[in-house]
Order: structure tokens, then sequence, then C-alpha cells
């Protein structure tokens, strides 16, 4: 609603500059809305006539009041139009206008807010892809929440978006997990064992041992099948991966294999396309990838002196086969640990796709845990460090996943326990939680006046200036959804929720929304359950629950 008001209202600028003879040519760029902080200055202002002034050599509070002459307030929703300062234009909306969005979000409901900016593009939106050796760490969290959240916020703006996850179910990582539980499997019978320093030391390695031993005994210790304890401990590994982002709400519409691209001979292929088109060079007995044409600061090695493949050559293969699948636009979530890689990444899907821009690499920063205000390293359960599902027990996955998509995926976040398992208005999740429970309270009250509740359309009885603000936020929220989704700032729909939470909560301390006067009741609770639909919503989309009672 607001974006479309302030295109219409920059139409009727523009138009009035023509009037005055300035022709803009990008009136959409030139002409530029804000909100002020202060509302005395207008729920809109533009500066306008300042940026004009030097151009057309008249001051600018003249050439503001010229274009002020020329605003039709009833076309553009205005209650007024005011010149202030050294020439700001301030727009105040026509309160009716806002009030009647309240039947608009009543009778959409939950689709209230969806856009049609993603035009049904085909996203692959790859996020989490943990290697199936261990347990998920608060990292993997991190970009768990971020993932699931953009998946949910870009198909609500309009984007086909398929969420993947690509399981490193092939190269040494794997072998290193099945030796390491063979060497567990070894000791359960009291053997000597050769632990080596990259295999894998968590409990889950030991659990794995202890259930090969029960279901086959002693077989393997004469007669050691390396791709037997790789099968196995993968399917075992994934499995708990699987059943940890179900209980965080994060779900996959496909779990790509690794391992796939070598038994269809798509690594191969890819490998033979590189070399074919001139992508490639040998180099000290090395295959080298002219990452460096494409704007990467180094070529990448991509099949070793030995022989074996580097791990770029398989991503490689995993984008092209994305891209084959048909996919208008690849995004991918990726740790801190991977900023080094975004240039030879574009670079290779150039090569493969014709295009570096058909991808977009987000990378999350790291994850501090905080206890009495003291960075919390290892896990209190088993000593070992931090996992999400040790996260999840202690905090909740509301909480955590509020917590991981509260700050942009740039910054830093530090995940404060104490603060999270409060139930005070300090926890902000507990804040936004409790103002759609305060509604459905009030509702609840209500029918016990009983009178029969109905949505009201006309709104009278009621003091219309103190819905301003809510309606102002209710208003806008197809705007923060279009972008949250087009530029990926996750943490914009976070802040949303809180501005919602406040003026909700603010309100209910300032108004007795239940009075003898039922039919101002009716329409106080008309708004409220308006503002509840979009309260619900941006949790829904944030995968956090909206509860009825705290």
């Amino acid at each position: 609603m607001i974006d479309k008001f302030m295109y219409n209202l920059k139409l009727e600028i523009n138009n009035a500059l023509k009037s005055l003879g300035v022709e803009l040519n990008n009136f959409e760029d030139e002409i530029i809305l804000e909100i002020p902080k202060d509302t005395k200055n207008g729920d809109f202002s533009t500066n306008i006539a300042m940026r004009l002034a030097r151009t057309l050599r008249k001051a600018p509070m003249m050439i503001a009041n010229d274009i002020k002459g020329l605003i039709d307030l009833e076309k553009c929703h205005l209650e007024k139009v005011e010149v202030a300062g050294a020439g700001f234009i301030n727009f105040y909306l026509d309160i009716d206008y806002l009030f009647a969005n309240v039947s608009n979000i009543l009778s959409l409901g939950s689709n209230y807010g969806n856009s049609t900016i993603g035009q049904n593009q085909k996203i692959c939106l790859e996020y989490v892809s943990a290697n199936p050796t261990g347990y998920l760490h608060i990292g993997h969290g991190r970009g768990a929440a971020f993932g699931d959240t953009l998946a949910r916020v870009m198909k609500k703006a309009g984007f086909d978006v398929h969420r993947e996850h690509y399981v490193n179910d092939a190269g040494n990582q794997i072998n290193n997990m099945a030796l390491s539980v063979y060497e567990r499997y070894k000791e359960l019978y009291g053997l000597d064992i050769d632990f080596k320093e990259d295999y894998y030391h968590g409990k889950e390695i030991i659990t794995i041992a202890e259930a090969i031993k029960t279901e086959y005994g002693d077989k393997f210790l004469k007669d050691f099948d390396l791709d037997f304890f790789k099968e196995y401990g993968t399917k075992y590994l994934l499995g708990n991966l699987k059943k940890d982002l179900q209980r965080f709400n994060v779900e996959f519409d496909n779990w790509f294999s690794e391992k796939s691209l070598y038994e269809q001979n798509h690594v191969q292929s890819t490998l033979e396309y590189l070399n074919t088109h001139g992508y490639t060079y040998t180099h000290e007995g090395a295959l080298w990838l002219k990452t460096s044409t494409y704007g990467d600061e180094k070529d990448r090695v991509i099949v070793k002196s030995d022989g074996n493949y580097t791990y770029l050559l398989p991503d490689i293969a995993y984008h092209a086969n994305k891209l084959s699948r048909g996919y208008d636009h690849l995004i991918d979530v990726l740790g801190a640990d991977h900023h080094g890689y975004i240039d030879r990444l574009k670079a290779a899907v150039s090569m493969v796709g014709g295009n570096s821009d058909l991808i977009d690499v987000e990378i999350l920063q790291m994850v501090r845990v905080l206890e009495n205000g003291e960075e919390v390293k290892m896990s209190k359960r088993s000593g070992k460090a931090i996992t999400l599902i040790d996260l999840i027990d202690e905090v909740g996955k509301d909480a955590l996943r509020y917590f991981y998509v509260s700050k942009s995926l740039s910054t830093h976040v530090d995940l404060d326990l104490d603060l999270m398992k409060k139930t005070s208005n300090e926890n902000p999740v507990f804040y936004a939680q409790y103002a759609h429970a305060r509604i459905a309270s009030i509702f609840k009250n209500f029918e016990k006046t009983n009178e029969e509740f109905s949505y009201q359309t006309n709104f009278d009885h009621v003091d219309k200036m103190s819905f301003k603000n809510i309606l102002m936020l209710m208003a806008n929220y197809q705007v923060v959804i279009e972008e949250v989704a087009s530029k990926r700032l996750v943490h914009k729909l976070a802040h949303y929720l809180d501005e919602l939470a406040y003026a909700l909560h603010s309100f209910y301390n300032d108004q007795k929304v239940i009075t003898e006067d039922i039919q101002a009741t009716k329409e106080r609770m008309t708004v409220l359950a308006a503002m509840q639909i979009i309260i619900k919503d941006c949790l829904t989309l944030m995968g956090i629950s909206a509860p009825d009672k705290m």
C-alpha cells in the first residue's frame, strides 16, 4: 500500500515540476521521499525544492510552495501539505485512507503483504550444506535460520524458491569419518587403535561404531570394508542432521548428493567442458583454471599433480548441474571461512553458465554464545564444542531463530543465553510473541461481555489519530517484504516485528480497549485483529510460533 502511495505521490510531484518547466530524467531516483523522525513533520517529506534551487535559480521556499500549490490532495490521499524549514515539503496522509487498509488486511489474511516483484523467477537457494561428519554447530544454525527465513519471505514476494542442501558425501572428509568409526569399532573389542589427527572425535562416532557392533558383531575386524563404513556412517549422521533441522523448523526441498555427481559422470564431463573451451592450462604437473580472467585474484588448481581433484572441481560441476535444472538465479549461503571463495565461484559460474551475475553468495559472520556475560565455548553436556541441538535444548527454537536473524548477516552475533530465556519485555522474541497473545487475550475477554463481535468498516467512535502509528506500520508491510526479499536483508523483518510489537504494547498501555462503549470497543478490536494477522505472519516467516497465551 505504502509503496504504491509513494510512487503515485512521486508521480504527482513530477507532474507538478513539469508544470513548472522542470524535466527530470528519472523522477523515481530524483524525487526522494523520506519518513521524518518527528511525526510533526509529516508522514513523508522531500527536499526536492532545495536540490533544484541552483538549477532553477530560485529560493527553495518559493519552489516548494509552487509544488505544494499543484498537489491534488484528494488524488494523493493527503490530509494536507506543508512547507517547512529551508524548503522541505511535508506530506500528511489522510487517516481515513489508512483505515481503509484495515478491511484489506482482514480480507486477505496471511496473504496480506504478498508481492509479485519476484515475477515467479526460479531460484535455487542453498544453505547449511554441512558435512555429514558430526552434529551441526552454532554457525550452521545461523545459516539455517537465515536461509529458511529468506526462502519463506522470497516466496511471499513472488519468487519460485527451491531450498537445497548440498550433501558433502564424497571426498576425504567422508573417508576420515569412516576410518574414525572403524578405529572406534576396533576399540570396542579392546584392540589397539590408530586415531590420526584429522579423524573425528565426536561421541556420535562412538555411537555409530556401537551400532555396527550390535548389528554385525566382529565381522569387520578381519575384513574391513571402507565403502560400507562410509555409507553406514553417512546415512546415520545425515539422519541426525535432518532430525536436528526439523526440530529447528527447517525443511529442504532437495538433499543433493555430491556423490551423485561422480556416479552420473558430471564431474568428469565438467572437466572435459572446461578443457575443451580453453578455460584450463597445465603448470608444474597440475591443471589450473583461468579464474583470474573473470575477476579472481589468481588462477586455481582443479586437478593436482597427483591426479586428485581439488574441492573446486566438484563444486563447479554442482553449480553447472543447478543451472542445467533451469534456475534463473542461484543463491549460496556460506560460512565466514568461505569469503575468499566468492570470486572463484563467480568465475566458475561464468565459465559454465555464461554470466557471473547468475549467482549471489551470502557470507554469514561468526556466532558467539554468552552466559553471565562471558563467552561459552564448550557444551556442558559433552565437554565438546556447542552444537545447534545443545542450544535448542537450552533456550528453544523460537528464541534461537529470532536471535540468529535479528542482526545483519555481515555482523557477528552474540547469543545471550540469559536474555533468550527471559520471560519479560527485555527478551525481544518474548515481547513479539506476547503482542500476538495479548491481542488474543483481548478477544477472549470480550467474549465474557456476551456481546457479539463483528469487524467494523467505520471508525467514527474512536480517536483516529491514536491509531496513526499502527496504521502506518501495517500499511508498510509489503514494502518490508519486498526489501527483505530483493536485498536479502532478513534482519529487517525482525526489526519490523520489533516495531509492531512496540506499537501494540504502547497502544495497549495508553488506551483501554474494552470499554462500556461497545461500538468503540469493536472498532479498536477490528484494528487489533488486522495487526494480529501481520504479527503472526512475521513470526511464521521467521519460523517462530505465535501463541495465543503466554
